[in-house]
């Protein structure tokens, strides 16, 4: 099974700012988080799952168990209901709105030796971010 937990940083990002304009995120946010270089910590203990990203502006954690919903509020802002699976060498993040004409986000990352690739989805947008691993 392959390392899930430790410490990523983000090397690259295509099609972030397109999918950040699909979510309504607003100009000057988009800038600043195309322009960061997120950190990524992914622990576990007893169960609990935490994945906590930091950038010089902002620090965001979720904490979690895999398979159990909870409520998330997001950094653009939605409320969703949120659910954390695994399946093989991926951890699969399922966002689903809890307001209507919001949309729903899908993230998955997959963990190889020493790069983390995470693809987020929403409709017909998409955007893929490779950390490497510290």
């Amino acid at each position: 099974m392959r390392q899930f937990t430790g410490k990523f940083t983000r090397i690259s990002a295509e099609g972030y700012d397109e999918f950040l304009k699909a979510l309504n995120v607003g100009f000057l946010l988009r800038k600043a988080a195309t322009a960061s270089t997120p950190v990524m910590e992914i622990t576990e203990v007893d169960g609990t799952w935490s994945m906590k990203t930091s950038t010089t502006l902002k620090a965001m954690e979720l904490k979690f168990k895999l398979g159990v919903p909870f409520d998330e509020e997001t950094t653009d802002g939605r409320k969703c209901t949120t659910t954390v699976t695994m399946k093989g060498n991926q951890l699969i993040t399922e966002q689903k709105a809890k307001e209507k004409g919001v949309q729903d986000v899908t993230a998955v990352r997959t963990f190889e030796d020493d790069k983390l690739t995470i693809t987020m989805t929403m409709g017909g947008v998409s955007s893929t971010h490779v950390y490497k691993r510290d």
